[in-house]
């Protein structure tokens, strides 16, 4: 007998204001085939009475765990992993809005590369545009570009456009990735039980980066699949043009260099897991 009750358990996590937690609900509803056995378990942080009475009154039947502090996203997502009776799981932010049965066809890809740990879409912003969604693993220096004005240099929009993928990327095709953004990926209960849950060590940023590695060290695929798409409210709350401001000021900033350090001390001493990209890297099936 099957230990899995379900075939797909989707976790969606929440955290504050939840104005697009129906929208996102709703979504799957409208776009999951029926013969899929699968469970929706929605997680908050900070919860907020909306989220309670949305919950309690339009959807009794989803599975809710509320937590009244904001303990971080690695933190929510291993409380739905640890409630999920799915074979397979999908991770997703409220801000994601399913379209064109892409949580179907992202289970069927995962389901036929049995080497696949993790797989991710192509995140759109609402108005059709493209998000930057899979990357290489950071360096220090990647920080450095990214947040100063290093990053308009030549050589440091040179290693951003290596960091973004941006020549793999351009080509639209399934391809190997270092890692994909933690606003929607999909994987498998068994994958988890070997790799490990989030590590929760990281409050915000760079729990979806070291999952992947960690995914790549146990010897799974990390796949960034752009022939599903889905829609992404994506609010940039660490992004800010003067980077002293931001580093004083702004507290997304601060967690941001924050999780860098406890990322770059945990894995320095460990070979890079990932492998150079060339052509052979993109999935021909």
């Amino acid at each position: 007998m099957d230990k899995y009750s379900k075939e797909l358990s989707i976790i969606i996590t929440v955290y504050g204001k939840t104005e697009l937690l129906e929208l996102c609900i709703d979504s799957i509803y409208a776009n999951l085939q029926t013969d899929i056995d699968y469970e929706i378990i929605v997680v908050v942080s900070a919860v907020e009475e909306s989220a309670k009475d949305l919950m309690r009154e339009k959807y009794p039947e989803i599975i809710f765990i509320p937590n009244k502090e904001n303990k971080g996203f690695g933190f929510v997502a291993n409380q739905g992993i640890d409630k999920a009776v799915g074979k397979y799981i999908f991770v997703i932010n409220h801000d994601i809005i399913i379209k064109d049965n892409a949580i179907q066809k992202l289970l069927q890809y995962l389901k036929s590369h049995k080497d696949v740990g993790l797989v991710g879409p192509k995140l759109v912003n609402f108005d059709g545009s493209i998000q930057n969604s899979a990357f290489k693993f950071y360096k220090w220096k990647t920080i450095v570009y990214r947040r100063t004005f290093l990053g308009k240099s030549s050589f440091g929009k040179k290693h951003l456009a290596k960091f973004l993928l941006k020549d793999g990327l351009a080509k639209n095709k399934i391809m190997n990735v270092d890692w994909i953004m933690g606003s929607a990926m999909m994987t498998s209960a068994e994958a988890i039980a070997k790799v490990g849950k989030f590590d929760e060590r990281f409050f915000m940023y760079f729990e979806d980066v070291d999952w992947c590695w960690r995914f790549w060290q146990a010897g799974y695929r990390v796949v960034y699949n752009p022939t599903v798409q889905v829609a992404h409210y994506h609010g940039k709350a660490s992004l800010n043009k003067n980077v002293i401001q931001a580093i004083l000021l702004n507290k997304y900033t601060q967690i941001h260099i924050s999780s860098a350090i406890k990322f770059f001390k945990k894995h320095f001493r460990e070979k890079n897991p990932h492998l150079n990209f060339d052509n052979k890297h993109y999935d021909k099936k």
